[in-house]
């Protein structure tokens, strides 16, 4: 059954009457630094921010849910196969108790892991979307969740990509791709936010 979509979406949960929030961290894991694209440019920005929006919503006792990437071939050499030891938290990410952890193989967080039936049994009104890739696994995962019903605070800082090629070759910079996100995102799929906004909102 589809969701009510409602920017300002309340329901009855456990007899009250409650719009909750949750984080969701996608991805931040340590495959990344085993691809040939990485680099650590604009990594401490991001950590900043991710791990701001980890400690606020830890503080207002919002659930954080973690999201990891697994698929390819399952061996040591592929940074995204569980074999390898990498699928694990990114190293100076917050610490945080997760209050639900899942593995995904798809873009979307809500492809095949159960996050929405998780979702839905704690009565999660609002998803502050968070994580890497920006233009990837965040920004499906947040059109998704629009898609489904739920509404989205996307907060580009607390998302982390990395320089592409044009088909011509030439350099499309990871800031033009966080800009391109933020405003294809904007009052389609999510409102954008930045950090202090985000846990204003929650």
């Amino acid at each position: 059954m589809r969701r009510r979509k409602n920017k300002d979406f309340n329901l009855c949960y456990k007899g009250a009457l409650v719009m909750n929030s949750c984080l969701i961290v996608i991805d931040a894991q340590e495959s990344f630094r085993h691809r040939p694209y990485f680099t650590e440019r604009d990594l401490p920005a991001y950590l900043a921010a991710q791990n701001a929006l980890i400690e606020g919503c830890a503080a207002r006792g919002l659930p954080i849910v973690r999201v990891l990437h697994a698929d390819g071939p399952k061996t040591a050499s592929n940074p995204f196969a569980l074999e390898s030891g990498h699928v694990a938290p990114l190293a100076g990410l917050a610490d945080f108790a997760p209050a639900a952890s899942f593995i995904k193989s798809r873009h979307s967080a809500l492809v095949g892991t159960g996050l929405d039936v998780w979702l839905t049994q704690h009565g999660i009104g609002r998803l502050i979307i968070s994580g890497i890739r920006t233009e990837q696994c965040c920004e499906t995962t947040t059109r998704h969740a629009s898609d489904l019903g739920w509404s989205v605070d996307y907060v580009p800082d607390a998302t982390l990509t990395w320089d592409m090629a044009h088909m011509d070759g030439s350099v499309l910079q990871a800031a033009d791709i966080k800009a391109r996100t933020a405003a294809v995102l904007k009052d389609r799929f999510a409102a954008i936010c930045s950090v202090p906004e985000a846990l204003d909102r929650a």
